[in-house]
């Protein structure tokens, strides 16, 4: 793979570089970049499969750059320090980054990745990202899921439930088919978290504005506002109660 490396901070470029060598070996750094500018130049007349680019840098961000040059077919691997919001911004978009300091496994897995990824270009995902980044106060009402076969943007709001399948999430839309993502529940659990999403099973993670009816037998089930009928654990049966009331 060929790659550019758009990094302002002379120290963090050299061991970015240095990790590839150890451990992405078989990634050609075909040019480097400090700078929107420079980027875009760089990008102008170079083909890389992949570009790592760091989100901040001194005239601007890494997504000026995809303005600039709208039209790339390389992968994206973005890098950023540990900024809660854009952390978040990365996670519902489902596009790949890593952390300053650069984990080495971390990012031969990114790149693994993008390997895979080779030829396709995921604009929707990007979108979001760009859209839930320039407003890092504002809940996303959005979520990007990579299925096998294409990657769907759907409402928050429209997801009823999601339940886990071995290391494998699938979710209940309204309206939709259901949609099976390689994602763990406990991923979306988190995620979902300031969207009144409420693990009420070990397998089963409830959007609590679909629910329809609490049913006491046992430890109980709850009814939703498509049809389905899901166990509550009996540890998780007062937590369902007192948020119902």
């Amino acid at each position: 793979m060929k790659a550019i490396l758009v990094e302002d901070m002379p120290q963090a470029l050299k061991a970015l570089q240095a990790d590839l060598k150890t451990h992405c070996p078989d990634v050609e750094v075909i040019g480097t970049a400090d700078s929107v500018v420079s980027a875009a130049k760089l990008l102008r007349t170079a083909k890389p499969d992949l570009l790592l680019l760091d989100i901040n840098l001194g005239d601007g961000t890494s997504f000026d750059i995809l303005e600039i040059v709208p039209n790339l077919k390389a992968q994206l691997i973005f890098i950023t320090a540990s900024d809660e919001y854009a952390i978040k911004a990365f996670r519902f978009a489902a596009v790949d980054y890593l952390l300053k300091p650069v984990d080495g496994e971390q990012l031969k897995d990114a790149v693994n990745r993008a390997r895979e990824r080779a030829g396709e270009v995921d604009t929707a995902s990007l979108d979001l990202l760009k859209e839930t980044i320039r407003e890092p106060n504002k809940l996303p009402e959005r979520i990007s899921l990579h299925t096998s076969e294409n990657i769907m943007l759907a409402r928050i709001e429209d997801i009823i439930r999601c339940e886990s399948d071995g290391n494998n999430t699938r979710f209940f839309i309204q309206g939709e088919k259901s949609v099976f993502v390689t994602k763990t529940l406990k991923h979306f659990e988190r995620l979902l978290a300031d969207h009144h999403f409420v693990r009420i099973h070990q397998s089963h993670l409830v959007n609590f504005r679909h629910i329809v009816e609490f049913k006491k037998i046992d430890s109980g089930y709850l009814r939703l506002t498509n049809g389905d009928e899901v166990p509550v654990a009996s540890r998780k049966r007062a937590l369902v109660v007192e948020m119902l009331r």
